[in-house]
């Protein structure tokens, strides 16, 4: 399987589309469907059919244990270890322990108890597993309490699980915490083996897979497809609409391609929820792809931001991620196939503007006899752009006992030698100089100049936020740095003469 990916969830029992049908006419090359269901229909009996067969379906094909049933219905009638040794006679290619789900209206004394207990049923079951062609699935659990799902994620890190899963989300994810569900995504994915995937159960909406994904998580499952197309329910992944509310369709899928939504209003109940299903498939696919493909330009940020301005709740968990940057930085690729964007306040938390000023002041030292900084405005330098008119390194080579940098609102402080290097030259950036950016600006210049201890600073100024910036600076370094303003609007050789002679 390639991930990251989506699971439709199918009842044994009753299906709205055919399982092959997902493969075939919907490119879903995995399923989860639900043992415990199945158990109960042939329990007892000597024979029982593998589930590829009674489903008929060639791909992958992920059974549930029954803890859905647990946390709708409060309990079921099979023992763990049943449910184990029945899913080894289904051979099912992905299996799932029999958890208890903290779900999310519970107190912190019974949420414990959830987690101590599914960890005592993940001993339990690892000591009856003999099929090790499956892969097994060891939940954690803990709900919205992220100490506790910290404390559940380290214990089940313990045990040799093949995949890990994130329990009990759905519940918040209904209420459209997606908040609550970023700090619960984190506690667990910090503590589990980075190199074994993750599974969000119960997450099936296009509008969060892209911060799923950028949290950590790798598998979803849900049945939400079929929920919402009987409710009469048409996902995208800007939100969900009614389709009594829709004039047009803002999708051409196959399911929609050549239909309004009067017309659709019009059809059989049966016809108009198969056919929002189907609908709601090829969107979820969709976005999924679109993630990928985003993945592969090094745009998954973008994305974020792009989708975090569709709806408050998802702005929310944006925001929420933010304090999460430094984690992020860990696991983002130095090199990508494309520079990064700067759009906003927002843009200034990604993990290349993070690594940056991490960078700056961990590894990178100054010429050597530098005692005066010179800090130009990165606008009126271009160094890397062959049509450049600006003065390049040569035109400082009087500046003996200086070092150059330039500054800005998307990396700070950049010096003059770098500003070529990816991704620095190859940025593009749109934030404005708000008081949240220029604060950002302000702090990275100060450590950087407190790291390497200039006696002097000159700042070159051409838009009023510069000016603010300087007298920032100015207060910061009271008594301790001379830090002198000096305003330019262009780099010619006449500008050059007097910065230079201002440098004396």
């Amino acid at each position: 399987m390639e991930t990251p990916i989506l699971l439709p969830v199918v009842n044994p029992n009753s299906q709205m589309i055919h399982p092959q049908e997902l493969r075939d006419t919907f490119s879903f090359d995995a399923l989860i469907t639900n043992s415990y269901l199945i158990w109960r229909k042939f329990r007892g009996q000597k024979e029982i059919p593998k589930v590829h067969d009674l489903l008929n379906f060639d791909g992958t094909v992920e059974t549930d244990s029954g803890a859905y049933q647990i946390l709708r219905y409060g309990e079921v009638d099979v023992q763990p270890s049943e449910i184990i040794q029945f899913q080894e006679r289904l051979d099912s290619d992905i299996a799932v322990i029999l958890d208890v789900p903290t779900g999310s209206e519970v107190s912190k004394q019974k949420a414990k108890w959830t987690v101590e207990e599914t960890i005592r049923r993940a001993d339990q079951s690892l000591g009856l597993i003999t099929r090790s062609d499956i892969l097994w699935v060891g939940p954690v659990q803990g709900g919205a309490y992220p100490d506790l799902v910290t404390f559940s994620a380290k214990e089940m890190a313990k045990r040799n699980f093949s995949i890990y899963a994130l329990g009990s989300p759905t519940p918040v994810m209904q209420q459209y915490r997606f908040d609550t569900l970023v700090d619960m995504i984190m506690a667990a994915k910090t503590q589990l083996p980075a190199g074994k995937p993750l599974h969000l159960f119960g997450a099936g909406h296009p509008m969060m897979f892209a911060f799923a994904v950028a949290l950590g998580c790798d598998m979803f499952d849900s049945a939400s497809y079929a929920l919402f197309a009987r409710n009469g329910r048409y996902m995208t992944p800007q939100g969900t609409a009614k389709i009594e509310e829709l004039e047009y369709f803002p999708c051409n899928c196959p399911a929609c391609h050549k239909k309004t939504p009067e017309k659709v209003r019009s059809m059989l109940l049966m016809d108009r929820e198969r056919l929002l299903a189907a609908h709601n498939l090829h969107s979820c696919f969709a976005e999924l792809q679109g993630i990928k493909q985003a993945i592969r330009d090094g745009r998954l940020w973008e994305l974020l931001e792009a989708r975090s301005r569709s709806h408050p709740a998802l702005q929310l968990a944006f925001q929420r991620m933010l304090k999460y940057s430094d984690r992020f930085e860990l696991d983002t690729p130095v090199r990508k196939r494309k520079g990064p964007f700067i759009l906003s306040e927002q843009s200034l938390f990604r993990p290349e503007v993070i690594r940056h000023g991490a960078r700056l002041i961990q590894k990178y030292e100054p010429p050597s006899k530098a005692k005066k900084l010179l800090l130009l405005p990165g606008e009126l330098v271009a160094p890397f752009r062959e049509e450049a008119t600006t003065p390049s390194m040569d035109a400082w080579s009087r500046f003996h006992d200086g070092h150059v940098c330039t500054y800005g609102l998307s990396y700070a402080i950049v010096p003059l030698e770098l500003g070529d290097v990816y991704p620095l030259s190859q940025t593009e950036t749109s934030v404005m100089p708000t008081p949240v950016a220029i604060s950002f600006t302000r702090k990275r210049i100060a450590d950087y100049i407190k790291k390497f201890g200039y006696s002097r600073c000159l700042i070159i100024g051409c838009a009023p936020w510069h000016q603010q910036l300087a007298v920032a600076l100015k207060h910061r370094f009271k008594g301790r740095l001379r830090i002198r303003f000096l305003e330019e609007k262009q780099l010619d050789k006449q500008a050059v003469k007097r910065i230079l002679k201002a440098l004396k």
